[in-house]
């Protein structure tokens, strides 16, 4: 699978660019499915939800002119027919995961079965949003946080600092935004010196574009790698 993992969305035109390359196609050509599921935890999630659709949230993903467009809601799919679903999956070419709680998406993506699903598909472009990008790296950084949202003794809560794997690097996205107190540089190098993986702090204005496992940073804004080995 190949990777488009975000802060913002598709928020500049470098990174833009780097969705087309790795689409291999304009995006006015493509399909595209939306998995709107880690904003629901938060109150006003579904409002949340609603303006991330229709392209009034702020950060551009559903509003590039796709060719198509769909809806994919994990929360569904243990109750249908995976014949009814995977299909749709693996025909469209772009899976566009939105932001929110990382714990009750990594939680979904697994009870889906779609996390199973992921690593087959080999020409599918995931992108990700904050939550969504996080989701797909080993560890949660977002974890203390999710937990909040949680409901008393759910078992969401289990294995709460952990994610997919899908990638061999982390992800701290929002670096320096001034209103999220624990995305400044010195707080993420506090959290990565614990971590045994790379692990990069993205601003807004940041991605990481990953094929077949080879990291590559598109920016036009601020980054930063921490990595183990240079400890």
């Amino acid at each position: 699978m190949k990777f488009l993992l975000t802060s913002a969305g598709i928020s500049n035109p470098s990174i833009a660019k780097a969705l087309v390359e790795l689409l291999g196609k304009p995006i006015e050509e493509a399909s595209a499915l939306f998995i709107p599921t880690a904003i629901y935890p938060f109150s006003g999630g579904a409002d949340m939800a609603w303006k991330a659709i229709n392209g009034t949230a702020g950060n551009p993903l559903c509003e590039l002119g796709w060719k198509s467009m769909g809806l994919l809601e994990l929360t569904a799919l243990p109750t249908i027919r995976r014949e009814n679903w995977v299909p749709s999956v693996r025909e469209s070419d772009a899976l566009l995961v939105w932001g929110g709680d990382v714990l009750y998406l990594t939680y979904w993506l697994r009870q889906s079965g779609l996390a199973d699903l992921l690593p087959s598909l080999t020409n599918t472009v995931y992108v990700g949003v904050s939550a969504g990008s996080i989701a797909v790296t080993p560890y949660n950084c977002d974890a203390e946080f999710d937990l909040q949202f949680m409901p008393d003794g759910s078992d969401m809560a289990a294995g709460a600092e952990r994610a997919l794997g899908l990638v061999d690097f982390t992800l701290y996205p929002h670096l320096d935004n001034p209103d999220m107190e624990d995305t400044t540089l010195a707080n993420i190098g506090k959290w990565a010196s614990g971590i045994p993986a790379p692990t990069y702090a993205i601003d807004d204005a940041t991605a990481i574009k990953v094929v077949d496992g080879v990291p590559e940073v598109v920016s036009e804004g601020n980054w930063q790698l921490f990595d183990p080995q240079s400890r």
